[in-house]
């Protein structure tokens, strides 16, 4: 926290204080040894917020089949600790919600809290947690640092409110500018106000960014803005796909998400009639919920068609991998041989390239290797393939072509690789390649299969290597011998 902030907040008079049931309400919740009784005596204090958790004791939230008509019974129905966090949910939110916003849109945010609430809550039950009411009341107020903030100092937080896209951004804009976030704001209210703990650190976990926290009631935490945020921006495909980015980054998927939104959704009436908050018409709830699992599953495709991608790529050089190639010559060999197209398959290896690593460096030899990718590639019909068959050494497969075409490929291959001229520090680096190349039904080349006809190419680039290197060599179509191209 930065001491400046903690000075301005300490300050702060127009930071909201706590009624006097909410402290009582905490002084519960901290201490093990409540029993029913005191918090009942309590509750009985404040009618209002009887009334309320008498609601909740007879919504959705709770199946029983006996309604409770008495906050004894209620709070016997929902348990001491769940009827505590309840309270204190309704307590703080009828506290804060009568903040002046000037600097930020009060129905928005409180909007966005309880929509959150809600979240964090159907995930837990998601993920068959006990704690529901502990996720509710944390998630509530994971972002009462924003209040803070704009208590403190309005005029200089507006515009930094208003311009930010998502919390995160917002929480990058407040750190670059006062040197500290909401979230460590929240943190140091909550605890100020002698809240128990966890609740604090909730403000801490509510951008998944405090790994020492990581836990499964953070992760829903983290997650329940994201999926509050499907609700209040319904068919934002950018906004589906940092949610599910960030149930992926905490270890959840695009189903939790979208099963979470369904029962927030269902759970939405009994929330606006306990919290006397429109969070959502119910025209729209059907649609929303709609466009919103759409837009996950859509971008649930897409992230599983990246990483099938990326398990076909070489990490480094962005080439296809060596599995990639053997299965595409397979292929490209069976297609070869039923209809009788010509097929030509190349080895290539870079010349003496471990004298690049050893006088530069593995750092020039990468950025040689990713630079010799991307200039051959960019000769390359969309058809053909270029995979990394193992160190520096290289592999193409040009289906439909006949040896003399890749023979002229591969010569201006070699031309594009001598060419090359990578800077590193204060050095030029250079390279040349050699090639060998085989084909498959192309006049009296023949092989009897794919594994025999990569070996033919390995032999001729052998071959070529052999005869001093930088080099096209082909292997004669009756074995004899090899032919060299330069």
């Amino acid at each position: 926290m930065n001491p400046e902030i903690a000075r301005r907040l300490q300050l702060c008079a127009t930071l909201p204080s706590l009624p006097a049931i909410a402290l009582q309400v905490i002084e519960l919740a901290n201490s093990p040894a409540t029993h029913m009784g005191q918090l009942c005596d309590v509750l009985a204090r404040d009618p209002a917020l009887t009334a309320k958790l008498l609601k909740v004791a007879n919504s959705a939230f709770y199946q029983s089949r006996r309604k409770p008509s008495n906050v004894r019974e209620a709070v016997g129905l929902m348990g001491v600790r769940a009827a505590i966090m309840i309270a204190l949910s309704f307590s703080l939110a009828s506290s804060f919600r009568g903040q002046s916003g000037a600097a930020l849109d009060m129905t928005l945010f409180w909007r966005r809290a309880l929509l959150c609430a809600m979240a964090a809550r159907a995930l837990g039950a998601r993920r068959g947690m006990s704690n529901l009411d502990d996720l509710f009341a944390a998630a509530l107020l994971q972002d009462v640092g924003i209040l803070a903030f704009a208590s403190m100092m309005p005029d200089e937080y507006a515009p930094l409110h208003a311009a930010a896209a998502s919390n995160d951004d917002l929480l990058r804009a407040e750190r670059e500018a006062f040197g500290c976030g909401h979230d460590e704001a929240g943190h140091w209210l909550l605890s100020r106000w002698q809240l128990p703990p966890y609740l604090a650190q909730a403000c801490l976990a509510s951008h998944g960014q405090q790994p020492e926290l990581a836990s499964d009631m953070h992760a829903c935490i983290a997650l329940s803005g994201p999926v509050a945020d499907l609700v209040l921006h319904s068919g934002n495909a950018v906004v589906a796909t940092r949610a599910a980015s960030a149930a992926q980054r905490l270890g959840l998927d695009a189903a939790a998400v979208s099963d979470a939104l369904g029962r927030l959704t269902a759970a939405v009436p009994a929330i606006e009639e306990l919290f006397d908050m429109r969070l959502l018409r119910p025209s729209e709830a059907a649609a929303m919920l709609a466009h919103a699992q759409e837009l996950l599953a859509s971008h649930q495709i897409h992230e599983m068609r990246e990483m099938e991608a990326r398990s076909q790529r070489d990490a480094l050089t962005g080439a296809h991998n060596r599995r990639y190639f053997e299965e595409a010559v397979r292929r490209e060999f069976e297609l070869s041989s039923r209809h009788g197209w010509p097929l030509t398959i190349a080895l290539v290896d870079l010349d003496h390239f471990k004298q690049i690593n050893d006088t530069y460096g593995h750092q020039a030899g990468d950025q040689m290797l990713i630079s010799m990718v991307r200039a051959v590639m960019s000769e390359l019909r969309q058809e053909d393939l270029f995979a990394r068959y193992g160190g520096e050494e290289f592999a193409l497969v040009l289906p439909g072509t006949p040896l003399a075409a890749a023979g002229k490929l591969l010569l201006r291959l070699k031309k594009v690789i001598g060419g090359l001229m990578v800077h590193h520090e204060q050095h030029l680096i250079t390279v040349t390649a050699s090639f060998g190349m085989a084909a498959h039904m192309d006049g009296d080349q023949r092989f009897d299969s794919h594994e025999t006809f990569i070996r033919a190419a390995d032999e001729a680039l052998y071959a070529a290597k052999h005869a001093g290197r930088d080099r096209v060599a082909q292997r004669e179509h009756d074995g004899s011998g090899f032919r060299f191209y330069q």
